[in-house]
């Protein structure tokens, strides 16, 4: 819409010259100098597709007919999209426009003449036309790009607040995971150790042994996601997390605390997406780790069943038969789980069983 109201604000403005209105007085027919201004309208209207028309036109209407509204639109899109080079170049072209219509001036003579052919209205007429509509046009540019440049900078001072706020935020993470957390699984693994060298039976010894290697393991890890929250970039030089391959170790930690957990395969095993295993095995971890918080040595089945199209897992549990201590935990261990799952397309489904047990089932595309 702006640009059509553009087109015929020069074509009326190019009428209004070429009719005598402004002192430019034509004996050309009525039609001839209507087509005239509707062609730079028409230019005009078209601008924002191609600016060449409207030089063309510009140029043909100034040294024909002094039709100068189009030649000074052209000037002022030339100062707004050209570069120097071809700025220079437009306006060597001027000058041979300015100069063709000196020379028709002179030789219609009469108001033509003295408009364009005597140097000092020559000049202006110029400066007018040409001159000042190309500096308004650098100008508007030079804005512009003085504007698009603040953004950026606004943008990237943004960006690097954020990404400082969120380095920040790692590091008062990381700091507390350290104090806290690392600290009281130090403690735990030095216990362990001091009970496996004063334990009066070999089944103790065992157990505190594992403990300790538990403890350690986890420390390792803890390590690792302290190294990522302090630096990003070490991400890629972390140790392979567990997949399905590590799944009988993680069984036999759960045996040797006293829980009966059976292993079932079912469809053929074929190699599937790591995220996918990596997934599969955290849903194990997590359903395992449940099982000793809430049904102490109850005995527990896992499933892996490979389908043609998805990779199913199955902890299921029987009724506690010692529950024990009740242990503490953070309370988002399935929520996080049902998002992992999620994001691979997946579902989750977690359930009390008739009789007491309790089901965990995940279902992953693969």
């Amino acid at each position: 819409m702006r640009f059509v109201l553009l087109g015929g604000a020069v074509f009326a403005a190019s009428l209004l010259v070429v009719r005598g209105q402004i002192g430019v007085p034509s004996d050309l027919p009525l039609p001839v100098l209507i087509a005239a201004a509707a062609a730079a309208g028409l230019a005009a209207w078209q601008v924002r597709r191609s600016w060449w028309p409207l030089v063309a036109v510009g140029a043909v209407g100034y040294a024909w007919l002094v039709m100068w509204p189009p030649l000074m639109l052209a000037s002022y899109h030339a100062g707004l999209t050209l570069s120097r080079r071809r700025i220079a170049a437009y306006l060597g072209g001027c000058l041979v426009v300015c100069g063709t219509a000196a020379l028709v001036g002179e030789q219609q003579g009469g108001p033509r003449r003295l408009m364009t052919a005597t140097s000092g209205n020559a000049v202006l007429m110029a400066l007018v036309v040409i001159g000042l509509p190309l500096a308004l046009g650098l100008f508007v540019r030079a804005t512009r790009e003085a504007a698009a440049e603040r953004a950026k900078r606004i943008e990237r001072e943004q960006v690097m607040r954020a990404e400082q706020a969120r380095a920040q935020e790692r590091a008062r993470i990381a700091r507390e995971m350290h104090d806290v957390v690392a600290h009281r699984v130090s403690l735990i693994v030095l216990h362990a150790g001091a009970l496996e060298v004063r334990a009066a039976d070999e089944e103790t010894a065992r157990a505190a042994a594992m403990i300790g290697g538990i403890g350690r393991e986890a420390l390792t890890n803890l390590r690792d996601v302290l190294g990522v929250l302090r630096s990003p970039a070490r991400e890629a030089a972390l140790q392979p997390p567990p997949t399905l391959g590590d799944l009988d170790r993680l069984l036999d930690q759960s045996r040797a605390l006293g829980i009966a957990v059976t292993r079932h395969d079912e469809g053929e095993a074929r190699p599937v997406e790591a995220t996918v295993e990596r997934t599969a095995y955290r849903v194990v971890q997590e359903a395992l780790t449940n099982v000793h918080k809430h049904a102490g040595d109850a005995a527990t089945d896992v499933l892996i069943r490979y389908g043609p199209g998805e990779l199913e897992v199955e902890v299921r549990n029987e009724a506690p038969g010692s529950p024990g201590e009740e242990l503490p935990g953070a309370g988002w261990g399935l929520v996080g789980l049902r998002e992992r799952v999620e994001l691979l397309g997946g579902t989750l489904r977690t359930s009390a069983q008739d009789g007491g047990g309790f089901l965990v089932s995940a279902r992953i595309p693969a």
